[in-house]
């Protein structure tokens, strides 16, 4: 498999040394276990168990931040219809706007596993390498086409931006007002521009891989072996995902 990419991630903490495959599976079954839940009485529970997630892992406070910024716009924008729209019971009214129990209960509910999902997520992607972790998928049986364009998409969805980025300061420099609906055709020749690049782009790529033989061998890479705090790490999250659901299920 194509592995040639790097990116810094911090180092000297449980969850950078916690064997990838494993890791890669706790978490993910903390995502999951997350996603299901919908009682109100678990969600703090399940954002202390998110937050003690993220402490181990050694990140910064405003990292974290910093990554919610972007998904919680959609988020605000649920915020205010939400409330105002779901459900019967109104909490409080001012003229034709009602403030309803439903819709708070459920913009609470969904905040609260937005949150604790994005937080593990971040844990995962700021504490392994992508080269690391797309390898690890492909031990747990991801085709290797898949984890090639994986990839590919990470290596250059960077330069994408830093053309993008060229391709608006030379607008602005030719008096072209971005973001009006008057420039609608220059952003348009703009994102055109950009499709017609990235494809000549990956020409290029292909034929250069295909005169150095990709797909023709297949690289294995020495993985070492997980050891027993590993596998423990993986038995409490596990345990913990699972403890999420069965309560949810059979209890509340």
């Amino acid at each position: 498999m194509l592995v040639k990419a790097a990116i810094a991630t911090p180092s000297g903490n449980s969850l950078s040394e916690w064997e990838t495959r494993l890791k890669l599976l706790g978490l993910l079954c903390l995502v999951f276990a997350f996603a299901t839940i919908n009682d109100l009485r678990l969600l703090p529970l399940m954002i202390i168990t998110a937050l003690a997630v993220y402490r181990l892992s050694a990140l910064p406070a405003s990292y974290l931040i910093s990554r919610l910024k972007v998904p919680g716009i959609f988020l605000l924008a649920m915020a205010v219809v939400l409330p105002l729209s779901a459900g019967e019971t109104v909490l409080a009214q001012a003229g034709p706007v009602a403030l309803r129990l439903e819709g708070t209960l459920g913009l609470l509910s969904i905040a609260a596993r937005f949150f604790s999902i994005i937080t593990v997520a971040t844990v995962l992607l700021a504490s392994t390498p992508m080269p690391t972790l797309v390898r690890a998928m492909g031990s747990l049986g991801m085709p290797d086409l898949l984890g090639d364009m994986l990839l590919f998409t990470y290596r250059y969805i960077f330069q994408l931006a830093d053309d993008l980025h060229r391709a608006r300061v030379a607008a602005r420099l030719r008096r072209a007002r971005l973001g009006s609906l008057s420039s609608i055709r220059t952003t348009a020749y703009i994102v055109g521009s950009l499709l017609v690049r990235s494809h000549w782009q990956a020409e290029r790529v292909l034929a250069a891989m295909t005169l150095r033989g990709y797909g023709n061998s297949r690289i294995d890479v020495s993985r070492p072996a997980p050891g027993l705090r590993d596998f423990a790490a993986l038995a409490v999250c596990v345990t913990l995902a699972g403890g999420f659901v069965v309560t949810q299920t059979f209890f509340l």
